[in-house]
């Protein structure tokens, strides 16, 4: 008997997750769904797939031969889905778009320019640090700061992100030197998000020590500078848009970021899509002095 793409789709899930727990969170049925599914599955093809060891399930030979397989059904699936997007009526429909929270944040102030002229295009909007897969559509389109080396991602350049030291106005310093900004309390992402903009900097001024109040994501980060808990490092387009925020000096030079927009090839052409992409590309465009850290901002003073 042909076995049951369902299965083979269980089967794909539980050599990818490794167990029958993780298997059963991403593909959000049970725990017992998954072994009674592997298990006709095996009786199906008439070959143990998996070696049950106490931690985890690892493919036996057959199971990684089943595997390739498998993994071809799968990718022509996804292009499937991708492709049957486009037999549809493409004007109308959902964009989604996917980026870290700083930049959905700058997004979200813009979304009416970005909808002007498309109302019949919805758009969803996630703040994530995770890579969707655009293969699998998880998203439509991509906001981030590198270019992952993914097959059929198509890549265009927005611009350049610009960062600068930002506090609120009961907490400036004397000046804007190295000594007094190091005096100073400060906020900055825990260990996990070091890698964020900035983070190396802020290090290198405070001689490695860590500040004592810190938290995973930009957001969070505004917040607890305009509470003024401490100073920190944020976007330039975040931390100037913000009134309860004063900008302490000019953008830190080598805390700049590159920002790509990605989208599948298969989708690129979609209608709906295009236009979101071309009007993304408009809003960088003449955003371009606030998204630098160039439009026009008051310094503060320490009598402020």
């Amino acid at each position: 008997m042909p076995a049951d793409w369902s299965d083979l789709r269980i089967f794909l899930t539980l050599a990818r997750e490794g167990s029958l727990t993780a298997a059963a969170r991403r593909l959000d049925v049970s725990h017992p769904t998954v072994a009674r599914r592997i298990k006709a599955l095996e009786e199906s093809i008439g070959a143990r797939l998996f070696d049950r060891l106490p931690d985890r399930f690892v493919l036996t030979s057959a199971g990684e031969e089943l595997l390739t397989d498998v993994q071809a059904m799968d990718r022509a699936a996804e292009s499937i889905h991708r492709r049957a997007a486009g037999l549809t009526d493409t004007v109308h429909g959902t964009v989604r778009i996917s980026a870290g929270e700083a930049m959905a944040d700058f997004i979200a102030r813009h979304l009416p320019r970005i909808r002007h002229g498309r109302k019949c295009v919805e758009i969803e909007l996630v703040a994530s640090h995770q890579l969707a897969n655009l293969s699998r559509r998880e998203a439509d389109l991509l906001i981030r700061e590198d270019v992952p080396e993914l097959a059929g991602i198509v890549t265009r350049k927005l611009g350049r992100t610009a960062h600068a030291v930002y506090a609120a106005p009961g907490l400036l310093p004397a000046d804007g030197s190295a000594e007094a900004l190091r005096a100073m309390p400060w906020v900055g992402f825990d260990e996990a998000h070091i890698y964020m903009a900035g983070q190396r900097w802020m290090l290198n001024l405070l001689d490695g020590i860590r500040p004592a109040v810190r938290v995973n994501n930009w957001l969070l980060l505004r917040e607890a500078a305009r509470a003024g808990t401490g100073l920190a490092v944020l976007p330039c387009h975040m931390g100037d848009a913000d009134p309860g925020l004063r900008r302490l000096g000019p953008p830190i030079e080598e805390a700049s970021t590159e920002q790509w927009l990605l989208v599948h090839r298969d989708l690129r052409v979609l209608p709906r899509i295009r236009g979101v992409m071309e009007a993304l590309v408009a809003l960088f465009q003449s955003e371009r002095a606030v998204v630098e850290g160039r439009a026009p901002v008051a310094m503060p003073s320490a009598a402020e």
